[in-house]
């Protein structure tokens, strides 16, 4: 099969950062090739360079055969190689339409936009896609699943050969992923390349044909898909025998510490109730939609709420943010980039936004309170980085994950919320964040934990609370099974005959 791309000896830096060492990656015509590897072991930083948006140290790019320089974004398009980032990359305000054709617009004759022929063009190829999208929709109003269908469209209108996918499927529900897996083996059967990155073991070895994986910025190997298994790749990528994915030892819990009781946002979700007691995990399950975050954003007072009432050790948790921020509740919300982080600020201003006034004297911060702080999470929660004083939008997602959590371990919270706390990042740092889980509801924090991944739900709950339709359908013990949560997360009833099929040992 002959080679439409090959990078030979890619090498970069950052400061004292080495990202890259010389790194091989050859892909062919007609292939998905996953790339893998543990948050910062260089992934992001190849594909940019692939994508013209970094240049390398060193190394050589050949595009069929011919040595190419790519300085811009621009030259690696022309070139025929597309890349759909993870958080997408629409212009909100603007139509499907003129997203599909920004910076590639046909003209007529007389040097105006020919929207005859973007229409005709946009319809064609949504057609070869099967998408049935208004072109006047708004970039901003699409979900994630129509985001990146657009994102595809593009990329195939632009006459994209290779295109790059990192994490196509994140929040997408499961429907939506199926899809997605059919167009990508359709644009695989047109002998286009498809560089698939994603965190998803599963995945990989469903849609792929060979896999590369990087660590510590160094390409550990090159192998076709049928030739690994899952505890090869985990060893690749981790470099040393990983344990248990889930460190949840449960303990005897103490008193109740956050209730809830008759919660109700009018269309949202209705008739909630549940308690989460110190040092214990509590999980909420669900399809997407089915009102989990709704639910912890109004007990944040985020959200307001019509009816019902929220204690926390047995007072009434107020309504507004800031103030529950000081009752002592945090949050890891679902989005870290846009509502967990400052990206811009270093690493040590996020550490200590919660708590300004433990390292200010007088309005004014202290810089060496402040560095003492973070330096200790930095250090205690094993952050990838060589200095606190980076800025936060440096590190790999897992990185950035971490980030949120000392945030609130610096707060000294009594109940921390996890909406999706391992969602984007690789299987080496989600079992770090879960040993960290397990820690502080060890030393009596409670934690009501929002999960999609299902492993994730059974293998470190206390208790699973499954949401169907805005309320809590089922309430089930450790040891339940994913058939069980699955029923009552859809609304099907359970056969009369399950037996002990809810508490089985979960392993």
């Amino acid at each position: 099969m002959p080679d439409l791309l090959r990078m030979r000896g890619i090498d970069k830096r950052f400061g004292g950062v080495h990202a890259l060492r010389s790194v091989d990656f050859t892909v062919y015509s007609g292939e998905v090739h996953a790339l893998l590897g543990e948050n910062g072991a260089g992934k992001s930083t190849l594909i940019k360079i692939l994508s013209g948006v970094y240049a390398p140290d060193a190394g050589a790019i050949h595009v069929d055969a011919r040595e190419v320089h790519l300085s811009a974004p621009r030259d690696a398009q022309e070139l025929g190689i597309a890349t759909i980032y993870q958080e997408g990359s629409l212009y909100p305000d603007l139509s499907v339409l003129e997203n599909l054709f920004m910076g590639s617009q046909p003209r007529t004759r007389f040097g105006t936009l020919d929207w005859t022929e973007m229409r005709r063009r946009a319809r064609e190829v949504f057609e070869r896609l099967d998408v049935h999208i208004p072109l006047k929709a708004r970039g901003g109003a699409l979900s994630r699943a129509q985001t990146k269908l657009v994102e595809i469209a593009r990329a195939l209108l632009r006459d994209a050969r290779i295109i790059v996918m990192d994490e196509p499927t994140a929040a997408l529900p499961s429907d939506d992923v199926e899809r997605l897996f059919g167009i990508v083996r359709e644009l695989r059967a047109a002998g286009v390349a498809v560089v698939y990155i994603s965190h998803r073991l599963e995945e990989i070895f469903r849609i792929a044909d060979r896999v590369t994986v990087l660590r510590d910025g160094a390409r550990i190997g090159t192998s076709e898909v049928s030739e690994v298994d899952h505890d090869a790749l985990i060893q690749m990528m981790v470099g040393r025998n990983l344990g248990a994915l889930y460190a949840h030892e449960p303990h005897p819990p103490g008193r109740v510490l956050l209730e809830v009781r008759d919660l109700r946002r009018a269309g949202v979700f209705d008739d909630v109730s549940f308690d989460v007691r110190e040092g214990e995990i509590v999980a909420m399950a669900g399809l997407v939609g089915s009102g989990r975050s709704e639910v912890a954003r109004a007990i944040y007072g985020i959200d307001d709420y019509d009816d019902g009432t929220v204690r926390l050790a047995g007072t009434p948790l107020p309504t507004t943010p800031w103030r529950v921020v000081k009752a002592g509740v945090g949050l890891l919300p679902e989005d870290r980039t846009l509502q967990g982080l400052v990206l811009p600020f270093p690493i040590r201003h996020n550490v200590t936004l919660p708590i300004l006034d433990r390292v200010s004297r007088g309005g004014t911060l202290v810089d060496a309170r402040e560095r003492t702080i973070a330096d200790r999470f930095v250090e205690t929660l094993r952050i990838r980085t060589p200095s606190s004083d980076l800025s936060t939008d440096t590190l790999s997602g897992g990185n950035q994950q971490k980030v949120v959590l000392a945030k609130w371990l610096a707060a000294e919270p009594k109940l921390l919320i996890l909406d999706e706390p391992t969602q984007g990042v690789d299987v080496g740092a989600k079992t770090e964040i879960h040993a960290l889980i397990d820690g502080l509801a060890g030393e009596g924090i409670g934690v009501l934990l929002i999960s999609s991944d299902l492993e994730e739900v059974l293998g470190m709950a206390d208790r699973i609370l499954v949401m169907h339709r805005g309320r809590v359908a089922k309430q089930l013990d450790r040891g339940a099974t994913a058939e069980a949560v699955m029923r009552a997360a859809t609304g099907v009833r359970a056969p009369a005959t399950t037996g002990s099929e809810e508490s089985a040992h979960v392993r």
